[in-house]
């Protein structure tokens, strides 16, 4: 099977190109880069497709960043992830690819809404204000699948994994989320020899992570039975931690014993979106145990360190 995969240089993307020939060794993966292939460009991505015939989609890139981030530009993550999935999901249906997988978020359901989400909650009431450009987007692109699968009869889904980390993760930059921006705290500090590591916001806000390797072990088994899975499913670890718990893990990972302080004048997002999982159960997914959430976060740890002593991280 030949499939396309967008985002291969994110950490999702990267984790599945290392994963694909020991998990799906009858999968092709072609993952042009950035510079070769400009998502943006529907004539492009169109051009693309006629020169390199594909039997999947695996849909993984987007503009993603923090909190401060969407913030400062939720237009800028409205339209350029509008633009994407335009190319992206709609060339591929013109180019006669018949199944397509779709990357969301959990950003794509509603703020302050009931705990556990499940599909059915998407667009039942007002989003998050700090990402609302970045889910529209999201959203956008889940029902345009839907749409097309109606229409043409193509297996177009959307799975709806919830934060990730891994050892792949773009530790210190501008785009790292919660648990990447922690661990690069810590180890900054660890190095640094200073004592003390701020956390936006009270600490208590909640979050589901899960390792990317974990996620992606799931695409690559699912995407011979697309046509079987529902328009939208959710794939998350099924349990969340507070903001200040993950900071307590990386701490006992990076053996740091320091201790944080809170800026409360700082954005905190959400106060909760834990998602259910149990519809993904059903189709032979399985979360990861505390026990791997834990390994996980030591090898992140250990990924960040050694790439601020220069090495090369995981291949």
């Amino acid at each position: 099977m030949r499939v396309w995969l967008t985002g291969g240089s994110g950490m999702l993307g990267a984790t599945i190109r290392h994963l694909a020939p020991q998990v799906a060794p009858g999968v092709t993966l072609l993952a042009p880069a950035r510079a070769d292939l400009d998502l943006t460009d529907r004539v492009a991505v169109a051009d693309w497709l006629a020169a390199n015939p594909v039997d999947a989609v695996i849909h993984a890139a987007a503009r993603v960043g923090g909190i401060a981030a969407n913030i400062a530009d939720p237009a800028g993550f409205l339209t350029e992830n509008l633009r994407i999935n335009d190319a992206v999901i709609n060339g591929a249906a013109r180019a006669g690819v018949p199944r397509l997988m779709f990357l969301g978020s959990s950003c794509m359901y509603p703020r302050d809404h009931r705990q556990p989400l499940v599909e059915g909650d998407i667009l039942a009431a007002p989003l998050e204000p700090t990402n609302e450009g970045y889910a529209l987007a999201k959203i956008t692109g889940a029902r345009l699948c839907e749409y097309l699968s109606r229409r043409a009869g193509v297996a177009y889904r959307t799975l709806i994994p919830c934060n990730l980390f891994g050892t792949r993760d773009h530790f210190g930059a501008a785009s790292a989320h919660l648990l990447a921006a922690a661990i690069t705290k810590v180890v900054d500090a660890q190095d640094a020899g200073r004592d003390v590591v701020e956390i936006w916001g009270s600490g208590t806000a909640r979050r589901e992570f899960m390792d990317a390797d974990h996620l992606a072990r799931f695409i690559l088994s699912a995407l011979p039975r697309l046509a079987d899975l529902p328009p939208l499913l959710n794939v998350g670890a099924d349990e969340d931690r507070s903001v200040n718990d993950y900071y307590a893990m990386v701490a006992r990972a990076a053996d740091w014993g320091g201790r944080f302080t809170h800026d409360l004048s700082r954005p905190e997002g959400m106060r909760a979106k834990l998602m259910s999982s149990a519809r993904a159960r059903a189709w032979g997914y399985v979360p990861p145990t505390a026990a791997q959430m834990q390994a996980s976060v030591a090898a992140a740890v250990a990924a960040c360190r050694a790439r601020r002593a220069g090495g090369a991280g995981p291949d």
